[in-house]
């Protein structure tokens, strides 16, 4: 969906009296600490939003050889989740202006973000909102994963 569609669905969700929980990142190669972490997000709220991150931001943020899945493989295989209601692809370097559309109730990092260092806490605390940092699943990682595979060959 795009970001217009993703506020207005978040718009919906809080005129029904819903809760709209929000977080964003790569999703690159989903591993089963994406699904934990995403399915601990959903229980926070009625409705899941993801920010994806577009290919040219990926590689902005992260190097010339990411992303290895195209931004819209990545929507639709998380799209297809039980656990998420919208995924918008934003192509800024942070999510803050897809938060400042979205305007959700709950924002959702892991914990390896310190509370300061995460965008969109501003936004989302000015207008009654949480920001939650949640546990992440030892052992998962999309960049051990690429390292793993890379030693295969």
């Amino acid at each position: 969906m795009t970001i217009d569609e993703a506020a207005t669905l978040a718009a919906g969700v809080r005129a029904r009296g819903g809760k709209v929980v929000f977080t964003n990142g790569v999703f690159d190669l989903l591993h089963p600490g994406h699904i934990r972490y995403l399915q601990d997000a959903r229980q926070l709220g009625d409705a899941l939003i993801i920010g994806l991150n577009s290919d040219r931001s990926v590689g902005a943020n992260k190097g010339p050889e990411r992303p290895i899945t195209p931004e819209a493989e990545r929507a639709e295989i998380l799209s297809a989740l039980e656990c998420v209601d919208g995924v918008a692809i934003f192509d800024d370097e942070t999510p803050a202006e897809i938060i400042k559309a979205i305007q959700p109730d709950v924002l959702v990092k892991g914990a390896d973000w310190g509370p300061d260092n995460i965008v969109g806490r501003d936004t989302v605390e000015a207008r009654g909102g949480q920001v939650v940092r949640t546990e992440l699943s030892p052992g998962y990682s999309t960049t051990e994963l690429i390292e793993k595979i890379r030693s295969i060959r």
